[in-house]
């Protein structure tokens, strides 16, 4: 399962505030508005700036943190993000983003830069960079993780399994 996209770069200690602000929590429930709001309190206009279905985000340390909000998986993926790469992200977003299917990776982000062309391999577990002809490792995902997301997360992942006992 190969995944690309053009990178967008932010640093370490990404909230989930600062991915989708609270003062919409309530307002918009729909997630595709939802995710035109997207990074706007740090990075005014990002949805504008980004090719929807033509995007990486990169992140450094705990990306996520802060409130377990799952409005800002949702946004992320709504958005046209085809995954996020960090150095490592909090638990509860990371939990979330794979529960409704957006796909995260934690690799080392050093060095990448914002419009690098990033494929991410997830069988062998090897990001590259076109740009900066750059190959960076990165623990390749099980079986479970891959149909996780190419299900569309856990409510789909049920509806075809029908449990979680992974007897395969």
């Amino acid at each position: 399962m190969i995944l690309e996209g053009k990178a967008h770069v932010f640093g370490d200690n990404i909230n989930t505030d600062w991915i989708i602000s609270g003062r919409y929590k309530f307002k918009i429930t729909d997630m595709k508005e939802l995710a035109k709001y997207l990074f706007e309190d740090i990075r005014p206009n990002f949805y504008d700036e980004i090719d929807h279905g033509n995007a990486i985000l990169i992140a450094g340390e705990n990306f996520g943190m802060g409130s377990s909000r799952e409005q800002a998986p949702w946004a992320i993926k709504e958005a046209g993000i085809n995954c996020v790469i960090a150095k490592n992200f909090a638990r509860i977003f990371y939990r979330n983003a794979f529960n409704i299917g957006l796909p995260l990776v934690e690799a080392d982000t050093s060095g990448l830069t914002e419009g690098d062309h990033v494929s991410v391999n997830l069988d062998t577990g090897f990001l590259t960079t076109r740009d900066s002809a750059r190959e960076i490792r990165f623990t390749p995902w099980n079986d479970f993780q891959k149909e996780l997301i190419q299900t569309g997360g856990i409510i789909n992942y049920l509806n075809t399994h029908g449990d979680l006992s992974l007897t395969r």
